[in-house]
Parts: structure tokens; C-alpha cells; sequence
């Protein structure tokens, strides 16, 4: 029992330290909602408002917590816990990163008092020859990977076509860019085949970055002066570089071929790296990266295939902290909840970081104590493990924030004959 006190006492510390960073520059009823937030969503595992208030342990009624946790998300994402979140992870990432940005959906099936819902094809139920709609939110997301290799967000945005202001999704993946851009510099953006457009091509040219974008069946290429499939370049050609990939949680061996050719986008020379041996038709992938080397044409494919993680960090905010269940209606506010579910996402790769011999680490691991010993992706086990460890907590974070009252004085006075 001893060394649970204990240990539930570092994990809070560990999770206010991080809370603070984040909202130093906003004001104290601001920051105590930052910590409720962070500490409520990774105490209950859900995003849920009735659940983080269970874990906070306040004295006032439950419907007056909700109700105060509900007007602060109804304010939106301070700006300043913005600028302060991607500040703390900029010092995680190396330079020069990988950005990957994908597109998912919240679906909503049976909501109709939620701000703007519109339709969205839902991932869960359609399949490669058929589509299903339902009522739900579009989400772009934009993730760049750890010196440890952990994914953690840059860019999140929950938007709809049926909003006033919509302009188009296009436009939405353009400030993910832009933000990357802003924060690194010079990356490598790697995208899924949703994103072969010539308007991403330009877009990515015009901010001079790199890229890897698998083409679709459409895409026409210039080689040799002539406009041709690139389906027929994949169909001419067979891989003579042979590497492991890891695919859908299986390792798998790829076998690849490059050719350089032109894109209409641009007509700037760029590379078609062949992806055979994966999927019933070879994959085609889009890089203006030089490829000097049978290593580089390696690295290209290894870095496509990466692309599984933050696939698989959406999954994990949706199945971990209860995503698409949430009771927020505002467009606003679902925006705020996510911004929160991404801090504690990010405090996840924070501890990952942390040594394997890490005493807290350790602790957090065993208490969620896991089938496999290795794992790619820590999240699942690091959000039960610290979920476990503040079961034990009887407070929540008031009691780190309690007002210090001036000293009270008595009241003197001198008497005069």
C-alpha cells in the first residue's frame, strides 16, 4: 500500500509538472481547468465530462463540476496553452522530422443536436468496394515522430462542411502544412493516396518541402517525354530491392524498383518508387527526395510504411479515452476536448521517452500488467498503467491548488482618557 501512495504521489506530480508547462501563461482558474482536465481524462481513461468529475473528488455537487468543466470548453483552445504545447514538443522532435497527416471521422449516428454535424464515411464499417455514411465530424490530424519514435500531434482539427466558415478540406490539410513548416522548418510530409492531388504537390512545392504521397490508379506521370499511366510503369518494372516492412501488425517483406519521372503538378523531376509483394496491386509512391542509393529507395518504403502509427494513435484516442462518445455540442468545445485528449496523448509519449529502467515507467507497466513483454506502440499499456495507479488516489488536484489566505489579524484599538 506503501509504495502505491507513493507512486500514485509521482505519477500526480509528474502529470501537474507537465500541466503546468502547458498553461503557465494563462490564469490560475485557467490553469486549475488544464490540470482537471489532464489529470480527470488519464485518471478515468474517458472523455466523458460525469467521469473526469468522479476522479477530481470535489465537494461541490457533480452537475456544478460538469458545469464548469462544460464553460471552459465552450471558451475554446487558449492560444497560449497552444503556443506553450507545441513549444514542449518541439524540444522532442529531431530536426528535419517526419510529418504524417491523415484524415479520420467521429461518427455521430444517432446525435442531432451536436453544432454542424454533417456526413462522413465511416472507416469502421465501409470496405474497399463499398461506402458508408453516417452523421459525424471529419478530423485532420498531423503527427510527427519522437527521437523515440513515439507519435504525438502537431496539428488536430475537428471540422464539417455544414459550418459557416468551411472553405474546403483542402484547406484545412494546408495549415497542417503551414504549422510544420512553421515549427521545423524542413520536413518530410508522408500522406495516404487521399492526398494525390496536384494541389498538394504545388502546396508542398510552394512551402519547399519533401514529401512521400502514394498515387492513386489515376495518376498520370511524364517519363520520357510521354504522359502515361502510372499504372503502366508499375506493371513494366519488378522489384529487385528486397527489404522488411512492417504492415497491419505483421512483418513483411517488400520487394521495390524507382524510376524518376515528372509530375503534372510541377513538371519538376521527381521519383516513382515501386512497392511490390504487399498488396494485390504494388503500391506507387510519390518522392521528390534524391535517391542516390539502394538504401534510399529503402528508406523512402520504410518511411510510407511508418505511416501505421499515427493510424494507430487515432485508434488509441478513440479506444482509450472514449472519443467518439462524447456529450459536448458545440463545434467549439468538441475542438477544445480534443486539444485535451492531445495533451494527454502527448504526456503518453512523454513517459515513453523516459528510461526503460525508469522507476515510474516500471511501475506504470507492471501495474497494467501486459500480455506481450515488447510492444511497437506503448500507449495502450502506459494509459492503463497510470489509469491503475491513480485508482488508489482519494484526492484529485484541488488540494494543489488551494488559495493561500493572507494571516488574519486582530484588530487593535488604543484607548484614550
Amino acid at each position: 500500500m506503501l509504495n502505491s501512495t507513493t507512486n500514485t504521489y509521482t505519477l500526480k506530480r509528474e502529470i501537474l509538472s507537465f500541466s503546468n508547462k502547458i498553461s503557465r501563461k494563462l490564469s490560475k482558474p485557467d490553469r486549475k481547468f488544464t490540470a482537471d482536465m489532464t489529470y480527470g481524462m488519464l485518471a478515468s481513461n474517458s472523455c466523458l465530462l460525469t467521469d473526469v468529475v468522479d476522479q477530481l473528488h470535489e465537494d461541490s455537487k457533480k452537475v456544478n463540476s460538469v458545469e464548469r468543466l462544460t464553460r471552459h470548453l465552450n471558451k475554446g483552445i487558449p492560444n497560449a496553452a497552444l503556443s506553450s504545447y507545441l513549444h514542449t514538443i518541439r524540444k522532442w522532435v529531431p530536426d528535419q522530422p517526419v510529418i504524417h497527416i491523415d484524415d479520420s471521422d467521429i461518427v455521430k449516428p444517432d446525435g442531432y443536436k451536436f453544432e454542424a454535424l454533417g456526413l462522413v464515411r465511416d472507416g469502421s464499417k465501409s470496405t474497399d468496394t463499398k461506402n458508408v455514411y453516417e452523421k459525424g465530424y471529419h478530423v485532420t490530424e498531423a503527427c510527427v515522430m519522437t527521437k523515440s519514435n513515439h507519435p504525438v500531434s502537431i496539428y488536430s482539427k475537428i471540422h464539417s462542411s455544414k459550418e459557416k466558415t468551411f472553405t474546403s478540406v483542402n484547406n484545412v490539410t494546408f495549415d497542417a502544412m503551414e504549422r510544420g513548416k512553421a515549427m521545423f522548418g524542413k520536413a518530410t510530409f508522408v500522406m495516404d493516396r487521399g492526398y494525390d492531388d496536384n494541389k498538394m504537390f504545388l502546396k508542398l512545392d510552394e512551402l519547399k518541402q519533401d514529401y512521400v504521397i502514394r498515387l492513386t490508379a489515376k495518376r498520370k506521370l511524364l517519363f520520357h517525354n510521354k504522359w502515361v499511366a502510372a499504372t503502366e510503369l508499375r506493371n513494366r518494372r519488378k522489384g529487385k530491392i528486397t527489404t522488411p516492412v512492417f504492415y497491419k501488425g505483421k512483418k513483411r517483406e517488400a520487394y521495390l524498383s524507382h524510376v524518376k519521372v515528372q509530375i503534372t503538378a510541377s513538371r519538376k523531376d521527381i521519383y516513382l518508387v515501386l512497392v511490390y509483394g504487399i498488396t494485390e496491386h504494388p503500391m506507387m509512391l510519390a518522392t521528390n527526395k534524391e535517391l542516390k542509393s539502394r538504401d534510399d529507395v529503402i528508406r523512402i518504403a520504410r518511411l510510407y510504411f511508418s505511416r501505421w502509427r499515427i493510424e494507430e494513435y487515432f485508434r488509441c484516442k478513440k479506444q482509450v479515452f472514449q472519443f467518439e462518445n462524447f456529450r459536448v455540442r458545440k463545434l467549439k468545445a468538441i475542438n477544445a476536448l480534443n486539444f485535451y485528449i492531445t495533451l494527454c496523448m502527448a504526456f503518453l509519449a512523454l513517459v515513453s521517452m523516459k528510461a526503460e529502467t525508469n522507476a515510474l515507467k516500471v511501475s506504470i507497466i507492471q501495474t497494467a500488467a501486459p500480455v506481450k513483454e515488447k510492444v511497437q506502440f506503448y500507449y495502450y499499456r502506459l494509459a492503463k498503467g497510470i489509469s491503475g495507479i491513480l485508482s488508489y488516489a482519494k484526492e484529485g488536484v484541488r488540494l494543489w491548488f488551494r488559495t493561500k489566505r493572507p494571516a488574519y489579524r486582530q484588530l487593535c484599538f488604543k484607548l484614550i482618557a
